[in-house]
């Protein structure tokens, strides 16, 4: 990390100038010996070798070998495992994205494509039926918990919040922090009864220098069913 920060330096001195206000880089032009009779085409140019420089600055902040860093947060916590390698499950899930949410088809695609993948390879449950329901309001999973009474040992419902790339300016001395996060609201059910778990975990991949994108997110959704559901080992 400190190798990584090191190289970085140069690099945040350029962001600092490129982000400069306008009224002090206008000073410095007017004391610059540049700022001739031909001073208007100077600055011009100058402006378009920051832009061109301030674009060519997140290549370089990826190219960085910053190491991600993973950290789950569990609400309330500690949580025990929801899995159970001997148990069948029904489980029912839904998108619940704030309003302002973008690109939402995509989002969904990414969820519904990790939800799958970590249901079939992590030996979580001995058998399990996904479904995507149109909502999770309480009566739709009550509904849905006395279905699964009589074929499954496990509801489990699950509310996908969030899920996909963050980035943050100046978030530290590496000028860049960022990564990926996924934010769900878990319930489980034992058939008969009537009682529930419910808790929400934030899991989060990433750290200063990290710029990620949108490929990985089945694989983010997968890995954050696993450590909010905790399969054994396999």
């Amino acid at each position: 990390m400190k190798l990584c920060m090191d190289s970085m330096r140069p690099l945040r001195k350029r962001l600092q100038l490129l982000t400069m206000p306008t009224s002090a880089i206008a000073s410095r032009a007017e004391i610059s010996p540049t700022a001739d009779a031909g001073g208007q085409a100077s600055q011009t140019c100058m402006h378009a070798m920051r832009k061109r420089s301030l674009f060519a600055a997140v290549p370089l902040v990826a190219l960085c070998g910053c190491a991600a860093t993973t950290s789950t947060r569990f609400t309330p916590s500690p949580q025990p495992p929801v899995c159970h390698a001997s148990s069948t499950a029904w489980v029912v899930w839904a998108p619940q994205w704030r309003a302002d949410q973008k690109d939402v088809q995509a989002r969904e695609l990414a969820a519904s494509e990790g939800i799958a993948r970590f249901f079939r390879d992590s030996g979580c449950f001995a058998s399990v039926t996904v479904r995507r329901v149109p909502q999770l309001s309480a009566p739709y999973v009550q509904s849905a918990a006395a279905d699964a009474a009589q074929r499954s040992d496990t509801l489990v419902a699950l509310a996908v919040r969030e899920l996909g790339p963050v980035v943050k300016i100046g978030a530290s001395v590496a000028l860049v922090e960022g990564g990926t996060e996924v934010v769900l609201d878990i319930e489980e059910y034992k058939p008969p009864s009537e009682k529930r778990r419910a808790f929400s975990v934030h899991w989060r991949n990433g750290g200063p220098g990290i710029i990620k994108g949108v490929a990985t997110l089945p694989q983010d959704m997968e890995a954050a069913l696993a450590a909010a559901l905790q399969p054994g080992a396999r």
